[in-house]
């Protein structure tokens, strides 16, 4: 049964590496592309609830770019800190800046997607992007982001920024979440047009208006905790004109200060990434564990075959992890060496996400609680 599962884990890790191999060839660095000063009103919307640490300074960093046709609608969605305050600061120190205060939560809506929405319905641009309260921006990101754009005809894109970590525990599950996320969502599909695999990174999804209200707004994801991925699987599926890029050099977020925090916050997305099925968890424990744990200690059995098989497992994990560790972070390929632990964590975030999932009957996120049931019904897309 071993010599099986490890023949089989070697046929999947052979094809990734190829189909990697040529994903990422097909996938442009907006560091390369071109800046232009002036053209389309960009819309840029930030929904925040409980931001005080980093509102202000991500803000900032976007008022000093170089490309100048832009307007914010910063949204703060129920702080009880002082964000709403902050907002309020930078609103007084530059017109482009425009506040909406909410007070309350619409029953149906996940409450990031509803005040993104309602950031929405304040934009006057015909191109907006819609990216979080925490991330960092270079001075010419936005020239070169819109640059890009306008020269590819696009219709949405994304942009995979650099995700920072400081412990070394959080910066190998970084490493580990971002090479699961490129094998399992294959990301670099959204640059092929005959694909209908769509792909949204929520720190960067810009969008024209015309494509945002064709695919329903965020009224058809409203309660979706990846609305950032839903929004670009809609995009694809619509038959709109897609790209994916990194921007690690322009783009910044620090995904969680901590491993515990990192564990907390994949609670309100790791089952709704499984549809919220037992099967679907049980399957991605199994096949965690088999194809990224096993190799690592059967290389030392007894049996030849097996350790050949463990041995060849690995080469091509290494050369599939080291790949993707290049082109989607800024962190060394020797993390590979914690992987068996890492993916050990993953299946723990798995589980835990899951029983508290059913635990608590919903999840819990920013403070508001959204029910299982509930979930379940308005996410069957």
């Amino acid at each position: 049964m071993l010599l099986i599962l490890l023949t089989l884990t070697l046929i999947i890790w052979i094809a990734a590496t190829i189909d990697a191999a040529i994903g990422f060839s097909k996938l442009d660095s907006l560091e390369k592309a071109k800046e232009i000063e002036t053209g389309p009103l960009l819309s840029v919307i930030v929904a925040a609830r409980n931001e005080e640490k980093h509102i202000q300074l991500s803000v900032q960093s976007q008022l000093v770019q170089t490309y100048k046709n832009v307007e914010w609608i910063l949204v703060n969605d129920r702080s009880d800190d002082t964000t709403g305050r902050t907002m309020d600061e930078l609103q007084k120190i530059d017109s482009r800046v425009k506040v909406i205060h909410l007070t309350s939560l619409p029953e149906g809506w996940l409450g990031k997607n509803h005040a993104l929405y309602e950031g929405y319905q304040q934009a006057s641009g015909s191109r907006i992007l819609f990216t979080d309260a925490d991330v960092m921006y270079s001075p010419e990101a936005f020239a070169k982001a819109v640059g890009y754009f306008e020269e590819h005809e696009l219709d949405h894109m994304t942009a995979a920024p650099d995700l920072s970590a400081k412990p070394f525990w959080l910066k190998a599950f970084v490493a580990f979440f971002l090479f699961g996320f490129s094998y399992y969502k294959r990301p670099w599909l959204a640059n092929n047009p005959r694909s209908k695999t769509g792909i949204g990174i929520g720190a960067f999804n810009m969008v024209t208006r015309d494509a945002y209200e064709k695919i329903g707004t965020h009224v058809q994801i409203k309660m979706r905790p990846d609305d950032d991925l839903q929004l670009g699987r809609k995009v694809k599926e619509a038959g709109l004109k897609q790209r994916m890029v990194t921007a690690l050099k322009l783009i910044e977020v620090e995904w969680y200060p901590s491993l515990k925090e990192a564990l907390a916050g994949l609670e309100k997305n790791t089952f709704a990434g499984l549809h919220y099925r037992i099967s679907m968890v049980l399957f991605s424990i199994f096949g965690v564990f088999v194809s990224q744990v096993v190799p690592f200690f059967t290389i030392f059995s007894n049996n030849k075959a097996i350790a050949m098989l463990s041995a060849i497992n690995l080469i091509f994990l290494a050369i599939l992890y080291t790949m993707v560790t290049k082109r989607m972070t800024r962190f060394s390929p020797l993390l590979f060496f914690a992987l068996p632990f890492t993916a050990l964590l993953f299946i723990f975030s798995i589980i835990r996400a899951s029983y508290l999932t059913f635990k608590r009957g919903g999840i819990i996120w920013r403070g508001t609680k959204y029910t299982l049931s509930e979930l379940r019904k308005k996410n069957d897309l």
